[in-house]
């Protein structure tokens, strides 16, 4: 089961990425060592942490200039997903303003569209999310798509009782998010919804939890401020 990184592991983790961007190959452990300063056996454990967390994975070469058999080195690199996580930290300028574009034109489409409902719009989220490659786009239009479910849905008896849920928290605060990254699982269970969304949360919900949690606190502030006024339009 994925667990949030301690701090001292994010740093060392942040670190490997940096020196791997550098040298653009799988890395000894050994190497990495002498660049952080560091001992060879807390390098070495300290990745093979991360690979159980499915942050780096394992290659074995041979030694340079071996070619017949021989004792083969382990070289580490990271993976996808540790790319993915690092990205909500470390977005660049270009990242951001697309970011800021995509919120505001996601606010306009919702006061634009509060007189005839948001099923249009929902489902392009449908279809944009399982394709979106920024980190910080896809956390806001899954935001959105889980506030357009549950408005979907708020005069059922489940959905009454989500949004009580998440008001009795102060949605959308830091725990509201939280929350609401649970109640996207728990969205794909209700047989109401369309067949559509039950598909989407039960293929992005813990991609979405995971962002969530590595999401920075500054990002964070930023996604629960959208939220807060996605949710006001929208369910009010």
């Amino acid at each position: 089961m994925t667990k949030q990184l301690t701090r001292r592991q994010q740093q060392f983790l942040n670190q490997f990425l940096e020196i791997y961007r550098v040298m653009d190959k799988p890395i000894h452990y050994s190497v990495l060592a002498q660049q952080l300063g560091i001992g060879k056996i807390t390098a070495y454990e300290m990745l093979r942490l991360l690979e159980k967390q499915d942050l780096v994975k394992s290659e074995f070469h041979l030694p340079s200039g071996v070619r017949g058999p021989g004792r083969s080195e382990v070289f580490f690199l990271p993976t996808k997903r540790a790319q993915r996580l690092i990205g909500l930290k470390t977005s660049g300028t270009d990242d951001v303003e697309i970011w800021e574009k995509t919120k505001q034109q996601i606010l306009k489409q919702l006061s634009e569209g509060k007189a005839g409902g948001y099923e249009t719009l929902l489902n392009d989220l449908l279809v944009r999310i399982p394709e979106q490659q920024s980190p910080l786009v896809y956390m806001t239009e899954m935001t959105t798509a889980i506030i357009l479910t549950l408005e979907s849905i708020k005069k059922t008896t489940e959905g009454k009782g989500l949004i009580d849920r998440l008001r009795r928290i102060g949605f959308p605060g830091e725990i509201g998010l939280i929350t609401l990254a649970g109640i996207s699982t728990v969205l794909s269970a209700i047989l109401d919804i369309n067949v559509k969304f039950t598909s989407l949360f039960l293929k992005q919900s813990k991609k979405y939890q995971e962002m969530l949690i590595q999401l920075s606190s500054e990002k964070r502030d930023e996604l629960s401020d959208f939220a807060r006024e996605v949710s006001n339009i929208v369910i009010g």
